[in-house]
């Protein structure tokens, strides 16, 4: 040992006021980080061990107070304290490396979702040149104006003879109209992405755990329950309209609401006719 006093006797010194508990914890830091061999620490190098000890240093301060001698002397007690706190400290680091990689695999399927949607529009799409009946156009837009993007409105507009930014006005005012749902749907979707990171780590930490063990029991329990509660939440959120209701429609359009209800189903009966065409010559 490199240290010239024994732990315990450091102890006895303190407690007879001949050094100061500032002292005794460095004494015991410098213990600790001497003797790096006698405490086994899974192998972690010299950089590893220091970053675990400046982890442990608040609670040598807290081990000095609570002991107690009933029997084991102070070294067995600092011992025992690096033992376990090592395997803490290696739980912790494994918990935030599973929690790290969750994070990067969930962003990295939303970057995938959003290269190939910007792959999809990539190229300059061409401008519609007339429509049938932009009534019955303007009224299905509307209905969806969640899904609508800025540069469809560009493509869309002149077909329907109207001009873009009365267009805007129009989905702008639906949506004050939805303001309350718009928000809880939002709310819903962050919750559900949460839900999804935690279920990943869980998923992680059940693969990382020991068969039959208890830790792999608990979060088998947790990946159950997570994920029942994800599901729970995406069938709630696919009960959630994000379209317009027809009385919404109405009244942005200043129109009757029965007027609206007979242009969609005007469009549901054509669509079902080019349905029905498309099964005869297949």
């Amino acid at each position: 040992m490199k240290d010239s006093l024994p732990l315990t006797e450091l102890l006895n010194r303190y407690s007879k006021g001949l050094i100061s508990k500032k002292d005794l914890e460095g004494h015991i830091f410098k213990f600790i980080l001497d003797n790096y061999q006698q405490f086994h620490p899974y192998g972690w190098n010299k950089e590893d061990y220091m970053d675990y000890l400046c982890w442990l240093y608040p609670r040598i301060s807290r081990a000095i107070e609570n002991y107690q001698d009933t029997g084991a002397s102070f070294d067995a007690y600092i011992n025992s304290l690096v033992h376990w706190g090592s395997k803490e400290y290696r739980a912790l680091e494994t918990d935030h490396h599973i929690a790290e990689y969750a994070c990067w695999k969930a962003k990295a399927l939303d970057d995938a979702a959003c290269h190939e949607e910007g792959d999809a529009y990539s190229e300059p799409k061409p401008a519609f040149n007339s429509v049938s009946n932009p009534r019955q156009i303007l009224v299905l837009l509307l209905k969806s104006y969640h899904y609508l993007s800025p540069d469809f409105l560009d493509r869309i507009s002149p077909a329907l003879n109207i001009d873009k930014e009365k267009l805007g006005q129009l989905i702008e005012g639906l949506r004050m109209l939805r303001l309350r749902r718009e928000e809880e749907i939002r709310e819903l979707q962050e919750r559900i992405h949460s839900q999804f990171y935690r279920c990943i780590v869980f998923e992680k930490k059940l693969k990382l755990a020991l068969p039959n063990s208890s830790r792999h029991e608990k979060m088998k329990r947790c990946l159950t329950r997570g994920q029942k509660r994800l599901e729970s939440m995406r069938k709630r959120l696919a009960g959630m309209k994000t379209v317009a209701s027809n009385r919404q429609v109405a009244q942005i359009l200043e129109s009757a609401k029965g007027t609206i209800d007979a242009h969609l189903y005007s469009i549901k009966a054509k669509g079902k006719k080019y349905e029905d065409k498309s099964v005869k010559e297949e």
